[in-house]
């Protein structure tokens, strides 16, 4: 791919890094990332990935922008309150930069359009703020065999896991069902420190551009955790579940499920809201 004079000079500091140059540029530039949610781990991760520049971005999320949102999540300002999130989103990764296209999705996923939507992309970013929607996208990715970019936030914990089907565990073989309603706080009840989510959103950007690059280690396999008072960072293994109920070699689920509304979780265990 050619690069244009402009180009070379927006994306000099990344061209001259080992690795990348021009070639891995183009392929920066023909990627395909879908990010689910343009929340505390959607907003950072999109913008970094737009910086990047990545050729396509789209961007699934049915909410409006509200005034508690700001603290974390950066890809929308105060003008934006009331605005719906996927076309606040774009409108600051287009004015960011016009080289990434960006397309909008302002609808819940479920079972029926979930799959449609992801044979488009290369790669599946989850920044969602639930657990159906988080256990939905697995499934979807695991079943159309689409990487994954497993990320999740509370308080002042977060946790990060590619996932990439057919190779390694999926997020079944950690949590193997949704916990109960009401077992644990919500995000809303439990509250994020702001800084978690943006550090946790661009490692989720990080993996993708790896993963576009095929450069570097992934985290497949491999859950990363970060605690902010500690400033600390440790990887736990995650071995492939053999009996895993969607990524084993008989699974048991083999249809997408639309679980009921909760949005329970486990210890360092919740997402972007």
């Amino acid at each position: 791919m050619n690069l244009r004079d402009d180009q070379i000079d927006r994306y000099s500091r990344q061209i001259i890094l080992p690795n990348v140059g021009g070639s891995g540029q183009g392929k920066i530039l023909k990627a395909k990332v879908l990010i689910i949610g343009t929340g505390g781990l959607g907003a950072p991760c999109s913008f970094y990935l737009a910086a990047a520049g990545i050729g396509r971005i789209g961007l699934v999320d049915s909410d409006k922008v509200e005034l508690n949102n700001l603290q974390r999540q950066i890809v929308h300002i105060t003008a934006d309150v009331g605005v719906p999130k996927a076309e606040s989103g774009k409108r600051r990764l287009n004015a960011l930069n016009p080289d990434t296209e960006v397309v909008t999705y302002p609808l819940r996923l479920d079972s029926t359009n979930i799959l449609d939507i992801i044979k488009d992309y290369d790669i599946v970013v989850d920044g969602s703020d639930n657990f159906p929607t988080r256990y939905l996208v697995n499934d979807a990715c695991v079943i159309a065999k689409k990487p994954l970019v497993h990320a999740g936030i509370f308080r002042y914990d977060g946790q990060i896991m590619t996932i990439l089907p057919g190779q390694g565990p999926c997020y079944r073989c950690l949590f193997a069902e949704p916990p109960p309603p009401g077992a644990v706080p919500s995000c809303q009840e439990g509250g994020i420190l702001g800084a978690v989510a943006g550090i946790l959103g661009v490692l989720q950007a990080n993996e993708v551009l790896k993963f576009v690059l095929g450069s570097g280690e992934l985290l497949s396999g491999r859950l990363l955790i970060f605690n902010a008072l500690d400033s600390t960072f440790r990887t736990v293994k995650v071995p492939k579940d053999k009996d895993c109920l969607v990524c084993s070699d008989h699974p048991k689920i083999t249809k997408l499920i639309d679980y009921q509304e909760f949005c329970s979780l486990k210890k360092r265990d919740c997402s972007s809201k």
